[in-house]
């Protein structure tokens, strides 16, 4: 049995000429931007040129694009040689991104072309969001109508409590916490995820729900026991843009706060699973600056888990799993992990495990 397996991200561009177009893409999407589709356009046209200049200036820190492609391939690659291991069935893995190349259309022609006996969809955001997952699954399905795919197709919505993902992030955060000079009581640790609209979350989107979920199942878990002691915590968010409420508390609202206190900051990015510009530049360098003018007595980023042998191990189990489950669509533990008021969330109530 051959198994093609997709992994998705959103994507990035390659280069200063890409950023305007990419960005274009991104705002032009309906799960982004719901207005009807010509207004829809024009507001996509109006504000990548419009972010365009400081978006360049942005990816200037890091080359000029976006390192988000390598690392995806590099994450690909570590899952295939893991899937592969032991033998029995054979797994290729493929990369494609939502709003830049190489984009789905492209991607599933590569996938066809390879003559799998079944493709598996598995999403790098860890948790569900419409905006995300849900795009991404609008337009691979607008695709395989396209080419009348008939190979059969099973997908992961999330994992946000996966026990590789969080056992990844937990070894990080500890390391860090243990090359920190001050002791716990003085830390405040900062979940960071990116925001979204309040108006998307009210909506019925599980996102934020599941961001808690993970950052409460790293705090939970039994490695951060070995610390000897009750540590500060809270979720936020980053990214903001536009003039609409996004969820909260915003990331440098928390970081200013943090100095107020005294308190020195370990920020975790909780809903990034590889390095790129909000991790690289927003909280490396912008947020970094911030919390030097805030007086926060030390600042640390953990890293983002990448290629870590847990994390990669995680997603090997979690297509496996996705494979005996035989479900159209499920999530990391096989049934619906969100509680009935996220109306959004693509699996029915009567699957509901958590």
């Amino acid at each position: 049995m051959t198994t093609a397996v997709v992994l998705y991200n959103l994507g990035g561009p390659d280069g200063p000429d890409d950023v305007r177009p990419f960005l274009f893409n991104l705002f032009n999407d309906p799960m982004i931007i719901g207005a009807p589709a010509p207004i829809r356009w024009a507001l996509a046209q109006l504000i990548s040129r419009r972010r365009a200049p400081i978006a360049q200036e942005i990816y200037a820190h890091i080359g000029g694009g976006s390192p988000l492609l390598a690392n995806t391939r590099a994450q690909a690659d570590a899952l295939e040689a893991v899937l592969n291991t032991g033998g029995g069935e054979d797994f290729k893995c493929f990369v494609a991104m939502r709003y830049w190349h190489p984009m789905c259309d492209a991607v599933m022609d590569e996938v066809i072309a390879s003559a799998p006996e079944r493709i598996v969809l598995l999403p790098l955001y860890p948790q569900f969001s419409t905006t995300t997952v849900g795009s991404m699954m609008r337009i691979w399905e607008r695709v395989a109508r396209k080419r009348k795919l008939d190979i059969p197709v099973t997908a992961l919505c999330c994992y946000p409590t996966d026990s590789g993902f969080i056992g990844a992030v937990t070894d990080l955060l500890a390391d860090a916490l243990e090359a920190g000079t001050r002791v716990t009581k003085d830390v405040r640790i900062l979940f960071s995820a990116h925001g979204l609209p309040k108006q998307i979350v009210e909506g019925g989107d599980p996102y934020q729900s599941q961001v808690e979920q993970t950052a409460a199942a790293v705090m939970n878990n039994p490695a951060m026991e070995s610390l000897g002691q009750e540590l500060d915590w809270l979720c936020c968010y980053q990214s903001r843009v536009g003039p609409l409420e996004w969820i909260g508390p915003s990331t440098d609202d928390e970081i200013a706060r943090a100095g107020a206190d005294g308190k020195s900051v370990i920020i975790v990015p909780i809903a990034f699973v590889s390095e790129h510009s909000e991790t690289l530049v927003e909280l490396d360098i912008e947020y970094r600056a911030l919390a030097e003018g805030a007086g926060v007595p030390e600042y640390i980023r953990v890293q983002t888990v990448g290629t870590a042998p847990k994390f990669i191990a995680g997603l090997a189990d979690l297509v496996r799993g996705n494979i005996a489950a035989g479900c159209d669509i499920c999530s990391g533990n096989g049934g619906r992990v969100c509680s009935g008021e996220w109306s959004k969330c693509p699996m029915p109530a009567a699957v509901q495990t958590g």
